[in-house]
């Protein structure tokens, strides 16, 4: 499998994110702010067809002269592109050797290097470069998410530098908050809630970044291998809380033109695009993050409800069990869910947030739904219902 690299130059775009607060004077006097981002496929992942042998146990970190070299390519393409900002997945940090090239030619360039090992020991993780004459580093943080993909992220928060500083004098300070992470595959239709979960803890460690530190409102950049498209619930819950898509926008696409472009060829030989640059322009209006949250699971049962062959009356009757009365209660939510395999597991939805989905049902704030509002006022949950309780559902 050949990756190939991304990188999305962002004069405009970046200048529409990162200098919204500037004058247009300024804003035509600054140098543009470039980032890179590339999965380079670690060497413990990539397959290899060594002497006619088909084995699929043969892989590229077995042969220290293969991965050697594509890395050093590697290298050589990112030190030509001179990115302001470069981020890297699937960096092997298991190999000392490896680190030490790309830590020693970074370094060399001009780059500071901060690196991130996925949890459990699975060999590889994450590299975020940035150049030392573009930024003032303040701060590094790692986010593990302790799931079932061992996935990680990294937060840089940095400050412009140099001629990139949107005034000479000390009144004006440019910071911008990056991030830098893989998001876990979906090796099977259930994954879709865990992708979305991910997401969602790093939007929250922001968010709390952010507070803890009392900073002002201030351009966020999200850099990676999303492993999913403009189709999927990860992408459509960033647009919905304010998130553009740097390529798209340098490109004029809409979130309609996913076909328009790819980023590279996945290990099951799937054409598709997953690498995004996604920039947050802190004047743009920007929902709660929990209600918006809340919203893209429910969006996530709605996109699935097509399949369902349940009527409202099924639902509603088979939801509330038991009950003898004409309402849905809390409990019979949690039984639904459960059934699902959505709660009741350490990857599943938390307490907190099945609550959280529950408030969003329960409009009128009584404890429980009755038909007309399980009906006329939440029509999202209806839909929800409907597929919860077909036995053949699925989460793409």
């Amino acid at each position: 499998m050949r990756k190939e690299i991304r990188s999305r130059r962002i004069n405009r775009i970046g200048s529409y994110a990162i200098s919204s607060s500037m004058s247009m004077r300024d804003h035509r006097q600054q140098p543009c702010i470039t980032c890179t981002t590339f999965n380079i496929l670690a060497p413990i992942y990539k397959r290899l067809t060594v002497n006619n042998d088909k084995s699929q146990n043969s892989r590229e970190s077995d042969y220290r002269a293969y991965w050697l070299v594509r890395n050093q390519k590697i290298l050589d393409s990112l030190l030509r592109e001179r990115s302001s900002i470069i981020c890297l997945q699937e960096f092997w940090v298991g190999n000392e050797e490896l680190v030490n090239m790309y830590e020693k030619r970074l370094g060399d360039a001009g780059y500071i290097n901060f690196k991130l090992a996925r949890t459990n020991n699975r060999g590889d993780g994450l590299l975020i470069a940035v150049r030392k004459e573009c930024f003032r580093v303040i701060c590094h943080r790692e986010l593990l998410f302790n799931d079932c993909g061992d996935r990680v992220a990294q937060l840089l928060h940095v400050e412009l530098a140099g001629p990139y500083s949107p005034s000479r004098n000390n009144d004006t300070r440019q910071e911008i908050l990056i991030v830098n992470t893989h998001l876990l595959f979906p090796h099977n239709s259930s994954l879709a809630l865990v992708r979305l979960n991910q997401v969602y803890k790093i939007l929250q460690y922001v968010e709390s970044y952010q507070k803890e530190n009392k900073l002002s409102p201030m351009p966020i950049m999200l850099c990676g291998d999303w492993n999913g498209s403009k189709r999927g619930h990860v992408y459509k819950f960033l647009r919905s809380i304010g998130f553009v898509s740097s390529y798209d926008t340098a490109h004029q696409y809409t979130d309609a033109d996913a076909h328009k472009w790819v980023s590279h060829q996945n290990h099951l030989g799937n054409i598709c695009g997953v690498d995004f640059i996604w920039l947050l322009n802190p004047n743009r209006y920007r929902k709660l993050l929990k209600s918006s949250w809340s919203e893209a699971v429910f969006g996530m049962f709605k996109y699935l409800v097509r399949r369902a062959s349940l009527t409202e009356e099924k639902a509603f009757a088979l939801l509330k069990a038991d009950n003898d009365s004409d309402c849905i209660t809390y409990s019979g939510f949690c039984e639904a869910l459960r059934q699902l395999n959505l709660t009741g597991h350490c990857y599943g939805l938390s307490d907190e947030e099945t609550k959280d989905l529950w408030v969003q049902a329960d409009m009128d704030g009584n404890g429980v739904l009755d038909y007309k509002e399980f009906q006329v006022q939440n029509q999202k949950l209806s839909e929800c219902f409907s597929y919860l309780l077909k036995p053949s559902g699925y989460i793409l």
